[in-house]
């Protein structure tokens, strides 16, 4: 019995730690999470300039469009939006929910959720270099927290 529990003890962490983005194109018309449409999106830069010049202060319930200009390589849990003068937005998926596979980088997209302005601690933005893949020495180079606007994403829809 000892030797069953170790072997499936085995084999799950064989499955966690090979984790992959899942399998896919991200073509046009693909969504991931909850299913939406492009009705009534806006463009993220809108949004994150209406919560800069309230101070970062609350947060919007709304769909954004913009391009993805980096996916998380590790499980695609997570993906960077482009804003104006070569900022990003960061999106998460609710409740861990859903990925995306690598292939969406550079696609545009509409993402239905909550977009807020945050102080994204130092230890939290070393995991995402982590994640990234950055070297030891940009990881070790960030040393203090940063401000971003942050997504937390219902449903992703792939629109070019």
């Amino acid at each position: 019995m000892k030797k069953f529990f170790f072997t499936v003890a085995i084999a799950a962490f064989s499955l966690i730690a090979t984790a992959q983005p899942p399998a896919g194109e991200a073509k046009p018309g693909e969504w991931y999470g909850e299913k939406l449409t492009a009705d009534g999106a806006v463009a993220l830069t809108d949004v994150a300039q209406k919560l800069a010049n309230n101070g970062g202060e609350g947060t919007v319930d709304t769909k954004v469009k913009a391009k993805i200009v980096e996916v998380c390589p590790k499980k695609g849990c997570w993906l960077k939006l482009e804003l104006a003068d070569g900022q990003t937005a960061m999106v998460k998926m609710k409740d861990y929910g859903f990925f995306l596979p690598l292939a969406a980088k550079g696609k545009t997209v509409i993402v239905d959720g909550e977009v807020k302005m945050k102080t994204v601690s130092v230890e939290e933005l070393k995991h995402y270099a982590e994640d990234a893949k950055k070297t030891k020495e940009e990881i070790e180079a960030i040393n203090k927290p940063e401000k971003e606007v942050r997504v937390t994403a219902k449903g992703i829809l792939v629109v070019e």
